[in-house]
């Protein structure tokens, strides 16, 4: 899936169409809370803007009703024009539409070295529809198409599809974001150094059927943590008392377990407590001895000792989703124990977004783990093997 990179494009006096993620959280005032987003799009950015181009950046934010609804206006991407601009330490026009007077206008004016953010791309629903009339508009502004958006790139919107279908002929890469996602998720995978241990966490077994399965063929190990374990305890015949456990889903488990054979590794304890809350009163039992009036809310230490071994000895290990309540302490301690022994392997260690990203960030090994994912609905559909429209389509390195 090699492609070619915007580094790769001649881009003197070209405008280039970036489709960045500035899909960044805001406060009640429209600010912004955490910018990592937009700073991560910044080396593609600046790549154009210091070889002469001009830039021109879409985005979605958040989820708009589309079509001029009047309480989309919090969904506005004029505070992340106006944040980049800080973080460029140059002006950064704002268009107050998408494809309208005003965005064509800014477009076409645009002088080389400059930088124009278009409005939120889902004030249309063409977006969503990836619609060719839309997508025709965009691609007409610029000589040059990037993707730089990973956490949008298993989505098939006309700013990832039908804009480069449009593009023609016309350049049409990844930016360094992109790229970089694209070689840790699917080539270190494809190609993973042995032992291969993924470790999946999270609510549900079913938000996790096909990474599972399609995992079961690669890897030498899966660990399962979270409350889908629970799931998984009902189909061995465990108790679970008031866990939070998919019911519908306990057939599935028991097939995933007789096809998982000795690469499937469950929890062997359970840290429980008899509310949802840190105070609660709080009990370790072994798996699938969890009482009535009591839930599981993490791993037990035993667990954590034999997974963060798995970890140890592992040269490939992805990680999605977190062991338990990682954000309501003592039930931090098994993501924590797992988190803490991927920073101190020696393995290449990729994490796969969401809550994942957000616990290795908190506790501060971001900087000890050699991929840190910047979209998770991405990251598990390229772990389930799903192809992407998106990136396939762009030019070939």
């Amino acid at each position: 899936m090699a492609k070619k990179t915007i580094a790769d494009v001649d881009v003197a006096g070209k405008s280039v169409l970036i489709r960045v993620d500035f899909n960044v959280p805001l406060d009640d005032q429209q600010q912004i809370t955490d910018d990592r987003r937009i700073s991560a799009a910044l080396p593609s950015i600046k790549s154009v803007l210091d070889r002469g181009g001009r830039v021109i950046l879409m985005s979605h934010l958040g989820r708009p009703a589309g079509e001029g609804n009047p309480d989309d206006s919090k969904y506005s991407l004029k505070s992340a024009a106006t944040r980049l601009g800080e973080l460029l330490g140059q002006e950064v026009l704002f268009a107050s539409d998408t494809i309208g007077d005003d965005a064509e206008a800014k477009a076409a004016s645009l002088i080389d070295g400059g930088v124009l953010v278009l409005e939120n791309l889902r004030f249309s629903k063409a977006e969503k529809k990836g619609d060719a009339a839309f997508a025709n508009v965009l691609a007409g502004m610029a000589d040059v198409y990037c993707n730089d958006a990973f956490g949008t790139c298993h989505r098939k919107h006309a700013s990832m599809v039908a804009v480069p279908q449009a593009m023609g002929a016309k350049p049409k890469v990844v930016g360094f974001l992109v790229a970089r996602e694209v070689q840790y998720l699917s080539e270190a995978i494809a190609n993973p150094g042995r032992p291969f241990v993924a470790i999946l966490g999270g609510a549900k077994v079913s938000d996790k059927i096909k990474v599972i399965d399609n995992l079961l063929g690669i890897c030498d190990k899966i660990l399962i943590g979270g409350a889908m374990a629970y799931t998984f305890s009902l189909a061995q015949g465990g108790s679970v008392g008031g866990s939070l456990v998919e019911q519908d889903k306990v057939d599935l488990a028991k097939e995933l377990l007789a096809k998982g054979g000795g690469k499937l590794m469950l929890p062997v304890d359970t840290h429980c407590g008899d509310d949802f809350n840190g105070d609660c009163n709080k009990q370790v039992v072994a798996a699938g001895q969890i009482a009535d009036g009591f839930e599981g809310l993490d791993i037990g230490p035993e667990t954590a000792k034999l997974y963060a071994a798995a970890v140890k000895d592992a040269k490939t290990v992805v990680w999605n989703g977190p062991m338990g309540v990682f954000e309501m302490p003592p039930f931090d301690a098994g993501t924590k124990a797992v988190a803490q022994a991927i920073a101190d392997s020696d393995a290449i260690s990729i994490i796969g977004g969401g809550d994942s990203a957000a616990a290795i960030q908190q506790l501060g090994f971001a900087d000890k783990v050699s991929h840190v994912s910047t979209g998770g609905g991405a990251s598990l559909a390229m772990l389930e093997g799903q192809e992407f429209a998106a990136v396939e389509l762009l030019d070939e390195a």
